[in-house]
């Protein structure tokens, strides 16, 4: 499957996907899944014989839930990647600039208050995040601009000095809130809280959006690679083409966050992984890496909903279990090269 990687993902999403909504504290048989969802088109002449509960778990819950963290994931390692390109820094992610804190920041800010059970009040929070995240890498890229340019080294401390100082607001909020402060750090810990089609059809023009403009930017990433003094000989106008790809990274960051919580290292892993086995060009880096993004998050999710049912375990925990010694390794490997 090594010379058809779109082939090969695409296939393992699909498993992947089957796999997360069959399984759970109520296992569907993969049999059943298919008949509930063809049982609406009449021609087919499937005739009920499961559970009515069946059919309400797929479509009201499994399948909602699966969607939305397919939509993260993807978001998440799809952003991974072209940050990873825009830095030339194997070790970026996602939150590098301040996405994550912002977000969290966002999200806390108003759980801080009693808002009322309203439609209104249960949508401040992904709003609010969303706000926060893109507010945050605002004020980052402003600091970090030298006239003209952004020095990728500026924009990384910027982005390291105000996501701290995000943190340390969004703490200070924790500890004056008595209220809302379990269901912040359920938020902080990934997941979603939010349930239905909601927060999928919300999230999904913004992610569509900022990922089409990553799979066009597979050229740009790639020179860019050769550094930006050769890009800008070669034709490449930098900084507009870094902008771009840092607003539209940001944008499908920001957006999946909102909805889904903090889940990290899904953004590192999934690219560095794609770059191992199916090489560095961005054009075929992109694509592999959003879809293995999907497939990764859902595995993640999977474990976390059965591991210890029928409770459910925060799948930004099982992400950080599994990324923070896969981030050790990168970078002891990237410090042997280094010495070598």
């Amino acid at each position: 499957m090594k010379n058809r990687p779109y082939l090969f993902n695409t296939l393992l999403l699909a498993a992947t996907l089957v796999l997360s909504v069959a399984a759970g504290a109520v296992y569907i048989p993969p049999g059943t899944l298919a008949k509930i969802v063809l049982a609406p088109f009449p021609a087919l002449g499937i005739v009920p014989d499961w559970p009515e509960s069946f059919a309400t778990i797929l479509w009201q819950v499994r399948l909602p839930h699966t969607v939305l963290m397919t939509i993260t994931g993807m978001a998440l390692a799809g952003s991974g990647a072209a940050y990873q390109g825009v830095f030339r820094n194997p070790l970026a992610d996602p939150y590098l600039i301040g996405v994550a804190s912002g977000a969290g920041l966002g999200a806390v800010l108003v759980l801080a208050v009693d808002w009322p059970q309203t439609w209104l009040g249960l949508y401040t929070v992904p709003v609010a995040a969303f706000l926060g995240g893109v507010l945050t890498v605002a004020i980052v890229y402003a600091l970090a601009r030298v006239g003209q340019s952004v020095p990728t080294t500026t924009l990384i401390l910027a982005g390291v000095a105000v996501g701290s100082f995000a943190v340390s607001l969004t703490s200070f909020l924790m500890l004056r809130s008595d209220q809302e402060l379990r269901r912040a750090i359920a938020w902080l810990l990934g997941g979603g809280s939010l349930t239905g089609w909601d927060p999928v059809v919300a999230v999904l023009p913004e992610v569509v959006i900022g990922l089409g403009v990553l799979l066009a930017s597979g050229h740009p990433l790639n020179v860019m690679q050769f550094g930006e003094e050769q890009a800008v000989q070669l034709g490449l106008p930098v900084n507009r083409a870094k902008l771009l790809i840092i607003l539209a990274a940001t944008l499908t960051t920001a957006a999946a966050v909102a909805f889904s919580g903090i889940i990290g290292f899904i953004g590192l892993i999934v690219p560095h992984v794609v770059r191992m086995v199916w090489g560095p060009d961005y054009k075929q880096l992109i694509p592999l890496s959003i879809l293995g993004g999907g497939t990764a998050l859902l595995l993640a999710d999977l474990l976390a909903r059965v591991s210890i049912a029928p409770q459910v375990l925060p799948v930004g925990i099982v992400t950080s279990l599994v990324g923070a010694p896969f981030f050790l390794w990168i970078l002891r490997r990237a410090k042997a090269e280094a010495f070598w």
